[in-house]
């Protein structure tokens, strides 16, 4: 763990206070604009000290939930801002660009309620879920709500871990992170298994 994630955490630990929940309220949003923060880190912390260190499980679940709702708006309006507008021209780079991921938006626009309330447990690849869902055109209001649905159904289950294991951070840091790299195990075998069927195409 980077010492500066490290110094974040011991800060948080010092007890619940207004600075503490905006501090869960930052690193859950950030995590949606810049990927490599470690949002679900910081997340995880505060259940933890939700379940063990006397802080408010209420302040935690709206402060981490509230942030990723922000966060992922934030994606949401760049997408929406790359959408395809009819009379507008592009260069022929962003036309073949375009030309490339009209499949994805398409399906994003039959199913991106799904995509979206799925988003919270793919970690590291969530903010592109939102940029996409702003590319289909999906209804702002739609995204709130299945986005909403999905980080209160993750935040909920990362605080019943944290009462689950007890007071052992190393291991329930230990689970996240075993998680991830299962995730990530799988996102790359569907992405060998895309690359090979798009060249045998």
């Amino acid at each position: 763990m980077a010492d500066w994630v490290q110094q974040l955490l011991d800060f948080l630990s010092l007890g619940q206070s207004w600075v503490g929940v905006v501090v869960l309220f930052l690193s859950s949003l950030v995590e949606y604009v810049f990927p490599p923060f470690p949002g679900d880190t910081v997340t995880l912390f505060g259940a933890f000290l939700a379940a063990h260190r006397g802080w408010s499980i209420w302040v935690v679940g709206v402060a981490c939930t509230a942030g990723s709702v922000a966060g992922a708006l934030i994606d949401y309006g760049i997408g929406y801002r790359l959408r395809e507008r009819p009379g507008v021209r592009l260069s022929g780079r962003l036309q073949r660009a375009q030309q490339r991921v009209a499949p994805i938006l398409e399906k994003f626009r039959r199913y991106g309620a799904v995509y979206v309330a799925l988003n919270r447990f793919l970690p590291g690849i969530r903010a592109l879920f939102f940029v996409a869902a702003g590319m289909a055109g999906l209804s702002w209001r739609q995204v709130i709500f299945w986005g909403t649905v999905s980080a209160v159904v993750w935040n909920a289950l990362i605080i019943s871990v944290g009462f689950a294991v007890g007071k052992n951070w190393d291991r329930l840091l230990e689970l996240l992170q075993t998680y991830t790299m299962v995730v990530w195990l799988v996102i790359g075998l569907v992405a060998v298994v895309a690359a090979i069927r798009f060249w045998r195409r």
